[in-house]
């Protein structure tokens, strides 16, 4: 697998991915957000799927992963990740975790103090903590968890931060397979950190 980051806001380029692959396609044709990949020259594209497009080439390698981010509006010291996709056949691998680590690295060399992410599953807010973000306490208006890097200072504990945050979840309608994964972590320590290989 290969991770590349492409471009930062306010030019990043135009991607163009599959909206049957990828959850959030329509949303990294955006140019005025950053984008990282992550691609994996050792695969195919499948014959009935859409090839990537970066600012209007064709791409060969299969994209696998997609992240966009930009500034925040208010304070320069912060960067928000807005949309994170895996493919749909590739989820569950890591690769999600180590683009954002990618990410969240390149952005503290180029003098970024914070990151964040608004969060609307459960399985995406383990991914996040995987590397090494945490539940702030906060939700956006349309209810989606805040979880910053690095880790908001208070009084909360690590582990009762992380279930605070899975918590929220239970609350919520959800699907079997959530319902299940949440139970699975009831009590559960936060997940320790995948590091970038």
């Amino acid at each position: 697998m290969e991770y590349e980051l492409l471009g930062w806001p306010p030019d990043g380029p135009k991607l163009r991915l599959d909206y049957e692959r990828f959850s959030y396609a329509g949303k990294f044709v955006m140019t005025n957000t950053g984008k990282a990949v992550a691609w994996d020259p050792n695969a195919a594209l499948d014959e009935t799927a859409t090839a990537a497009e970066i600012d209007g080439s064709v791409v060969d390698t299969p994209i696998v992963a997609a992240v966009a981010f930009n500034e925040d509006r208010t304070d320069e010291r912060t960067l928000w990740l807005r949309y994170v996709t895996v493919e749909r056949n590739r989820r569950g691998e890591g690769i999600g975790p180590e683009l954002l680590a990618l990410v969240r690295d390149r952005a503290l060399e180029r003098g970024y103090e914070r990151l964040r992410i608004a969060v609307n599953n459960p399985f995406a807010y383990e991914a996040l903590y995987r590397t090494g973000f945490a539940y702030t306490g906060k939700t956006t208006g349309i209810a989606e968890l805040v979880l910053e890097y690095p880790i908001p200072s208070d009084e909360s504990s690590e582990f009762e931060r992380y279930q605070a945050g899975l918590e929220e979840f239970r609350n919520r309608d959800l699907s079997d397979a959530e319902g299940q994964f949440l139970e699975s972590r009831r009590d559960s320590e936060p997940p320790g950190l995948e590091s970038r290989g």
